[in-house]
């Protein structure tokens, strides 16, 4: 059993054919589910596919990442198994500029799925971190490639405290989280993000009308406090997160002004309190 899939009883692997069966279906966004043993990036795989032609409602799982990474070329990494770091391809059929309410959306619903199926306060930090308490949970990285929008996300479940990559990260595991099963944890996110995604795309992307923004402001644990935000060439602005404008930046209130900041100007945000 050494070195099998088997081997660490504790994190059993995902069935592709079951997370297929429960999926994919008639009239579904997800229109396939691939499970790899490891590769470099979930997200430049379905990225290469995009712009090979494939379709919306891909979905690939990496047990495993050598080359993950997040926001900002940061690296992201987990032993093999240990959470969910999974990629989606979409197409989406709204305004170029209303796709940037994309990652938020996919933060909105995969933080209700969670808080839902793990019972623990999972909160987002802007612009789509998940957090409990000041703790990374989950990250999110949305690209573009020919058109298309691959979605990564990559979701700590059962790493120790001594396997957290930075103190300032955690996991459903060290939360005591209801919920420690990947499969049903990545159904929930799945089934949340294609609900999500079918209100705002029928509404044109206006994230107002959708429920969208309102729904992120409540769920958002920045807006309302003191922050600091590191910008380019060590600049920092610090101030009070008064909300996000209508394409889901940032709104910050600094000394009489307000600044306006997406998160592509953005190196780290951080609460100044």
């Amino acid at each position: 059993m050494a070195g099998s899939r088997y081997s660490d009883l504790e994190r059993p692997p995902l069935s592709e054919a079951a997370l297929n069966r429960a999926l994919v279906r008639p009239g579904s966004l997800w229109t396939g589910v691939t499970v790899v043993e490891s590769t470099g990036s979930t997200n430049a795989d379905l990225a290469r596919a995009a712009r090979d032609g494939a379709g919306e409602g891909a979905v690939l799982v990496a047990e495993a990442q050598e080359a993950g990474r997040g926001r900002l070329g940061r690296p992201w990494s987990a032993p093999p198994r240990s959470g969910l770091m999974f990629s989606v391809l979409l197409r989406p059929a709204v305004p170029v500029a209303a796709q940037g309410w994309l990652p938020i959306l996919y933060g909105v619903a995969a933080a209700s799925a969670v808080r839902r199926l793990a019972e623990v306060d999972v909160r987002l930090k802007w612009p789509n971190d998940l957090l409990i308490g000041e703790r990374k949970l989950a990250g999110i990285l949305a690209e573009r490639a020919d058109g298309a929008v691959v979605v990564g996300m990559g979701l700590n479940v059962s790493l120790r405290e001594d396997e957290l990559p930075v103190e300032t990260a955690t996991s459903l595991a060290v939360e005591q989280a209801a919920c420690v099963d990947r499969d049903p944890l990545l159904r929930a996110v799945l089934r949340e993000v294609e609900s999500h995604y079918r209100e705002w795309t029928a509404a044109g992307g206006d994230a107002e009308a959708c429920g969208l923004r309102p729904a992120y402001l409540a769920a958002c644990a920045t807006i309302g406090r003191r922050v600091r935000v590191e910008l380019p060439a060590d600049r920092a602005i610090v101030g009070l997160a008064t909300g996000i404008d209508g394409s889901g930046h940032l709104q910050v209130e600094s000394e009489g002004e307000r600044h306006t900041l997406s998160a592509g100007d953005v190196v780290h945000v951080r609460t100044a309190e």
